[in-house]
């Protein structure tokens, strides 16, 4: 499943995530101004290279919510498992949900949240493996 998916999706999924994860740590700069000021770039770089505008910035702007969970709970390990599978949700989930804006919020959330209970798990397996 994992071969089938577009290499640069993955990539730009990773990107956004990563870039708005570590860009809400800096002081003037929350998660929803990360977000939204490197959507806006990301989306002129697109454009002016003349890549498809529309998909790539759908990927790396719902990849921006991944990187807006929270710095405290979440580290750049957590986060970039969930890009991945956000790229393999948008990639598989999304062409079936109806409306952008719901999907990718969804994807998002349930890539967060898959990635944090296996890394939960993986600390208890971790814990009680002698």
């Amino acid at each position: 499943m994992l071969n089938s998916i577009s290499t640069d999706l993955l990539f730009i999924s990773l990107l956004g995530a990563i870039s708005t994860y570590l860009l809400a740590k800096r002081n003037r700069f929350d998660a929803i101004r990360a977000s939204s000021c490197l959507s806006i770039l990301a989306y002129g770089i697109f454009y002016l290279v003349g890549l498809n505008t529309e998909l790539y910035s759908l990927v790396f702007f719902g990849s921006t919510f991944v990187g807006m969970s929270a710095p405290i709970r979440f580290g750049l390990e957590s986060i970039c498992l969930s890009a991945v599978l956000f790229a393999l949700f948008f990639e598989y989930l999304i062409p079936h949900l109806t409306g952008f804006g719901g999907a990718l919020g969804i994807s998002a959330f349930l890539s967060v949240c898959i990635s944090h209970i296996a890394f939960l798990l993986l600390a208890k397996i971790k814990r009680f493996a002698p």
